[in-house]
C-alpha cells in the first residue's frame, strides 16, 4: 500500500509539473466520447437494416440522456464543492494576508528597534561580507549602509581587551574603537545565527558602548591603588612614628625603673611612679594604635597552634590581679572541666582580646569584682568565654555603638576613665577574624557581661595536659569567706569535683557548724581578719583534716609565725585549679611544714634569673641612642654581665671581629635595627657571612627594635638573628632571654 501511494504521489507530481500532458489526454477523451456518441446516434438513425426496432432505439436514447443528466448533476455537485473550497481558500487567503501584514509590521518594528537602539548590530556571512548593519554601527563606522552592505569593512581598533568564550559558543571581548567623537570602548558579543531555514549561518556581532563603565572601573582601580598606597604610607608612618616614640619611651620607662631601685624619699618615689605610670599608659596607647592599623591594613595573621586553655585563662587572671586588688575588687576564673585540656588556635590574639575585656571590666568596676568563665558553646568545637563584672554597666542605646572605632558609652565616661575607644573595636575585629562573635548583655548600674564565642578544636597532642581533677565525692568542705565572685566560683568548682560545699560568710556561724560533722577541709579567707581567721582555724583543728588560708600577695606578710601550726596549707588568690586540687589531696603531715613564713614568699620562677648564672656573659650592645645605651649598660651590669657599647654597625663589626680574633668571642650580641652608617640587619648579615666560613660556635644575636610589624620580625630572622626584644625593654623579658641563652639558640621575647 505504501509503495502504491508513493507511485501515485510521484505520478501526480509529474502531472502537476507537466500540465500539457493532462490537457492533451482530457481533450482527446472528450473528443472521442463526443465523436463516438454522435457517430453512433447518426448511424442508428440512418441505418436501413431490417432488424431496426424504434422502441429499442428510444430506450437506448433515453439511457444515454439519463447518463448525460447524471453527468450534468455530478458536474453541478462538483462545481458546488469547488465553490465552497474557493470560499474557504478565499477566507484563508484573507487570513494569510492579514497575518502577512502583521508579520510585515512586526518586522518593521524590529527593524526600527534595531535601528533606534544604541547597541551596534552587524551580520557577516561566512566570507566576512556585511549582510546587515544598523544605524548605530553605520554612525560609528562613519560609512553609509549601502556602502557597508557587501563589503568587508571593519572598525578601527585602538586597543584589544581580553577574550572569553562562553559555553554556548558566544565570544565576548572588549575593544577600544576610534569614533567621530573620540575613542569608545565597545563590549562585543559574537555568535552564529541562522536567519533563513535553508540558508547558511551568519556571524552576528552585538556591541554595547561601555565607555562610561570602563572609565568608572579605571577610576575605581586608580582610587583603590591610591588607597592601598595611602594605607602603605600610613603603615610606614605608624611604624616610623612608633619607632621614634618607642626609642625615647624606652629610656623613660627603663630609667624610671632603675631610679625606683635606688634610695628615694617618699615624695621622689611618688614622682618616679607617676613618670613610669605615664610611660606605661603611653605605651599601651601606641600598642592599640598599631593593632588598629594592622587590622585596617588586613595584616593580622592568625596562628593555629595547640595551647592549654585553662593555663591561658589563669595567667590572664593572675596578670590582672594586682590591678584589681589595688582597687579593692576581686578577680577570679573558672574553666569548665568538660572542655579539652588543649585546643588549637591563636593564643596570643585570644589573650589580647581577654586582657582588653577584663582590663575594661576592672577599669569600670568599683565594687564587687570580675569573673572569667569558660564553658562549652552552643555549637560543636565552640567555646564560650564570658567576662562578667559588677561595674557601672552600659546603657542600651550605647551597647552597639561601643564596638565602633573611637567610641565610648558617653562623654562623661571618657572624661572619667580615659581611653581611646579602640579596644573593643580591635577585639571585635580579632574575634570575627577568628570566626567567632562578641555579644554584650548589660544593665546600667548592675554590671556587664561580654561573651566571646569562638571555634577552638581540641588538640590531639597525644599527651595529657593540665591536671587530673580530684574525686571529692562524699567529702564535706566548708568555705568561710565573704560573699563574692571568687567564693562562688570556688564553690562551683568544688561541687563539680563531687564535694559537699558549705559557704558560710559569718565566722561565728562557721564555728558553730564545725562540730556537726567531720570536715575534709576548711578554707578561710584572710579578708575576715587575722584574729578571726586564726581563732576559726584553731577551732577547726579537731574537726577538719585540712585547714587552708586564702590570701592575696599583698596581705601575705600579715600572717604571723604562729600560723604555721594552725594551718595545713595556703592558697594565693586568685586561685589556680591545680593548686586547689593539690592542697585538698595532699597529706596534712607533709603540707604543714610548707607553711613556714619563709615559704610564704612567691615560688621561684622555673628559669633562674640571669644574675644567678655562674659566670657573667660578655655582651656586645649596638645602640645608637645614648640614653638607651646607658640603660642597657645599667641593666646588664645589675644582672652581673659585662657590656661593650657601640653606637653604629661599623663599630659593632669591628668589635665583634676583634673579640673573635683574640679568642674571646662575645656570648651575645644585642643589635639595634636602625643605626647610622650600617644598620642592624646588614651588620647581622655580614657577621653570619663571616661565620659561614669558620668553624666554631655561632654567636647568638638578638634584635633591639621598636618596630612591631610582622615584616620587621621576618626581616630579623631572615638576616640570621635568633630573636628580638621589643622596646621599651622589659627587664623581666631581658632576664628570661639571658637566662635561656645556653638552652636555646632561638630566643623570642
Amino acid at each position: 500500500m505504501g509503495r502504491f501511494f508513493r507511485i501515485k504521489l510521484r505520478f501526480l507530481r509529474f502531472l502537476r509539473r507537466h500540465r500539457w500532458i493532462t490537457l492533451i489526454v482530457r481533450s482527446f477523451t472528450i473528443f472521442s466520447a463526443a465523436f463516438g456518441g454522435a457517430f453512433g446516434f447518426i448511424s442508428g438513425i440512418l441505418s436501413q437494416r431490417k432488424d431496426y426496432d424504434p422502441n429499442t432505439f428510444a430506450i437506448g436514447v433515453s439511457f444515454l440522456f439519463a447518463l448525460a443528466c447524471l453527468w450534468i448533476v455530478t458536474l453541478g455537485i462538483r462545481l458546488r464543492l469547488l465553490r465552497r473550497k474557493l470560499r474557504t481558500i478565499a477566507t484563508h487567503n484573507e487570513a494569510m494576508a492579514d497575518r502577512n501584514w502583521e508579520l510585515q509590521e512586526a518586522e518593521q518594528r524590529v527593524r526600527n528597534l534595531f535601528e533606534a537602539q544604541g547597541d551596534l548590530i552587524v551580520l557577516r556571512d561566512a566570507e566576512g561580507h556585511i549582510t546587515y548593519a544598523n544605524d548605530a554601527y553605520c554612525e560609528l563606522a562613519q560609512i553609509p549602509r549601502d556602502d557597508l552592505i557587501g563589503s568587508k569593512s571593519v572598525l578601527k581598533v585602538l586597543e584589544q581587551g581580553d577574550t572569553a568564550l562562553e559555553s554556548n559558543g558566544t565570544r565576548v571581548h572588549d575593544q577600544k574603537i576610534e569614533g567621530a567623537l573620540g575613542p569608545r570602548w565597545i563590549a562585543w558579543r559574537e555568535g552564529l545565527v541562522r536567519n533563513d531555514a535553508g540558508g547558511p549561518a551568519e556571524m552576528q556581532g552585538v556591541g554595547r558602548d561601555v565607555t562610561d563603565r570602563t572609565e568608572s572601573e579605571r577610576a575605581l582601580s586608580e582610587a583603590r591603588d591610591q588607597a592601598d598606597a595611602a594605607n602603605r604610607a600610613k603603615s610606614r608612618f605608624l611604624a616610623m612614628a612608633s619607632h621614634e616614640i618607642r626609642t625615647p619611651l624606652n629610656g623613660i620607662i627603663g630609667m624610671s625603673g632603675l631610679l625606683m631601685d635606688t634610695q628615694l624619699t617618699p615624695e621622689q618615689a611618688t614622682y618616679v611612679k607617676a613618670v613610669k605610670s605615664s610611660g606605661d599608659a603611653l605605651l599601651a596607647l601606641i600598642e592599640e594604635l598599631l593593632d588598629y592599623s594592622k587590622i585596617e591594613a588586613g595584616k593580622i595573621d592568625l596562628e593555629h597552634r595547640a595551647f592549654a586553655l585553662s593555663g591561658l585563662i589563669e595567667e590572664i587572671t593572675e596578670l590582672l590581679a594586682p590591678r584589681a586588688q589595688a582597687k579593692g575588687i576581686e578577680i577570679a576564673a573558672y574553666v569548665d572541666e568538660q572542655l579539652p585540656p588543649q585546643v588549637i588556635g591563636d593564643a596570643a590574639r585570644l589573650r589580647q582580646v581577654l586582657l582588653n575585656l577584663a582590663g575594661n571590666a576592672i577599669k569600670f568596676t568599683a565594687t564587687g569584682g570580675v569573673a572569667l568563665i569558660v564553658e562549652p558553646g552552643i555549637w560543636p568545637n565552640e567555646i564560650s568565654l564570658l567576662v562578667r563584672d559588677t561595674g557601672i554597666g552600659i546603657a542600651p542605646e550605647a551597647q552597639q555603638r561601643i564596638f565602633r572605632e573611637f567610641e565610648q558609652a558617653d562623654e562623661r565616661i571618657a572624661r572619667s576613665y580615659g581611653g581611646t575607644g579602640l579596644g573593643l573595636s580591635i577585639s571585635d575585629r580579632i574575634v570575627k577574624r577568628m570566626g567567632g562573635r562578641i555579644a554584650l548583655a548589660s544593665t546600667p548600674g548592675a554590671g556587664s557581661t561580654f561573651e566571646v564565642s569562638i571555634p577552638l578544636a581540641a588538640a590531639d597532642t597525644g599527651e595529657s595536659a593540665g591536671f587530673a581533677a580530684p574525686d571529692l565525692s562524699g567529702r564535706s568542705i566548708m568555705l568561710v569567706a565573704p560573699q563574692g565572685i571568687e567564693t562562688s566560683l570556688i564553690s562551683r568548682r568544688l561541687q563539680r569535683w563531687g564535694a559537699q560545699t558549705c559557704m558560710v560568710p559569718d565566722p561565728g556561724v562557721a564555728e558553730a557548724l564545725l562540730p556537726e560533722r567531720t570536715w575534709h577541709a576548711v578554707l578561710i579567707d584572710h579578708g575576715l581578719g587575722t584574729t578571726v581567721m586564726e581563732a576559726l582555724a584553731n577551732a577547726a583543728r579537731t574537726h577538719a583534716t585540712h585547714r587552708i588560708v586564702m590570701f592575696t600577695p599583698a596581705t601575705r606578710q600579715e600572717l604571723l609565725a604562729s600560723s604555721a601550726a594552725t594551718f595545713t596549707g595556703y592558697l594565693v588568690k586568685p586561685l589556680r585549679a591545680a593548686s586547689l586540687a593539690a592542697r585538698l589531696t595532699a597529706s596534712p603531715d607533709i603540707a604543714a611544714p610548707g607553711l613556714a613564713i619563709d615559704a610564704l614568699t612567691e615560688p621561684a620562677p622555673a628559669t633562674a634569673p640571669a644574675a644567678a648564672v655562674d659566670k657573667g656573659l660578655s655582651i656586645l650592645v649596638a645602640e645608637d641612642n645614648e640614653i638607651n645605651a646607658l640603660l642597657m649598660r645599667s641593666l646588664l651590669s645589675r644582672l652581673g654581665h659585662q657590656a661593650v657599647i657601640t653606637t653604629n654597625g661599623e663599630q659593632a663589626m669591628e668589635s665583634w671581629l676583634s673579640a673573635t680574633s683574640a679568642g674571646t668571642p662575645y656570648d651575645l650580641v644585642l643589635m639595634d635595627i636602625q643605626m647610622p652608617r650600617l644598620n642592624g640587619i646588614e651588620t647581622t648579615k655580614q657577621i653570619r657571612a663571616l661565620e659561614a666560613g669558620q668553624s666554631g660556635r655561632r654567636t647568638p644575636i638578638l634584635a633591639l627594635t621598636a618596630n612591631t610589624l610582622v615584616e620587621d620580625r621576618y626581616a630579623c630572622f631572615e638576616a640570621g638573628m635568633d630573636g628580638f626584644l621589643i622596646k621599651p625593654l622589659d627587664r623581666e623579658k631581658l632576664e628570661e632571654a639571658l637566662a635561656g641563652l645556653a638552652a636555646s639558640r632561638h630566643i623570642a621575647a
